[in-house]
């Protein structure tokens, strides 16, 4: 369900699970897509914070900056039943979040993938989510917390919910670095909450322009043609 095709095996990557049971499955039923991306761009968050903080695992703080040394590049894959729960030792975030749990796995070089990863599907199952069934663009987004991260994805640029993951993701991880330093230690105790904030499309000139602090611009590796921005960013 997120980015198709070959992956490279050069460069780090970070590995984000999300929980994708059947519907009806003893798991629980699949997560909407706005929850799904409002989790894994928390996930995020909570991870660079993790990895950043003072008393930060050395081998944390040092994957990541040969991670965000290269490019930040981010592979959702899904996972139900054993494969789920075989994630869970894994070092990293796990969340859950209005139904949805996913889990952002520290980044390692791609040629280091655990195998238990590695199985994971990285395609073949979108979400649809409540409401009118569209997309985080669509759908009003929870009411959001004073240190909550407003994400808007591009609504003129149809991605799979793993690809937009992705890019939630990144808007995530660029805003911590970008925040200031009070308001990213707000963020941080608060559990780095985000809302998605639905913007019409021909509203989105004008929130890339006057609204956006961070702009997600993509590699094009995948869905769509490079330098596109996919997301934006505020707080």
């Amino acid at each position: 369900m997120s980015e198709p095709g070959p992956e490279p095996d050069g460069g780090w990557a970070m590995q984000i699970v999300v929980h994708l049971p059947r519907p009806g499955s003893p798991e629980g039923d699949p997560p909407t897509r706005r929850a799904l991306l409002e989790a894994v761009a928390t996930a995020v968050g909570r991870l660079v914070d993790a990895a950043y903080a003072d008393d930060a695992d050395p081998r944390w703080s040092a994957a990541f900056r040969a991670y965000e040394g290269d490019r930040i590049r981010k592979v959702v894959r899904r996972a139900r039943g054993i494969g789920w729960r075989r994630v869970q030792d894994l070092p990293g975030v796990g969340v859950v979040h209005d139904g949805a749990s996913v889990r952002a796995l520290l980044p390692v070089p791609v040629a280091d993938t655990p195998d238990i990863v590695r199985k994971l599907q990285v395609g073949g199952t979108d979400i649809i989510d409540d409401g009118d069934g569209g997309g985080p663009g669509d759908h009003p987004a929870d009411p959001a917390v004073a240190a909550a991260l407003a994400v808007v994805v591009n609504p003129g640029v149809a991605m799979t919910a793993g690809k937009t993951a992705a890019q939630v993701g990144h808007a995530a991880q660029l805003a911590w670095h970008a925040m200031p330093a009070a308001r990213r230690r707000a963020w941080s105790a608060a559990g780095c909450p985000v809302r998605l904030v639905p913007v019409a499309p021909r509203d989105w000139p004008a929130t890339t322009r006057n609204r956006a602090a961070v702009v997600v611009r993509d590699g094009g590796l995948t869905e769509v043609v490079p330098g596109t921005t996919t997301a934006v960013a505020w707080w």
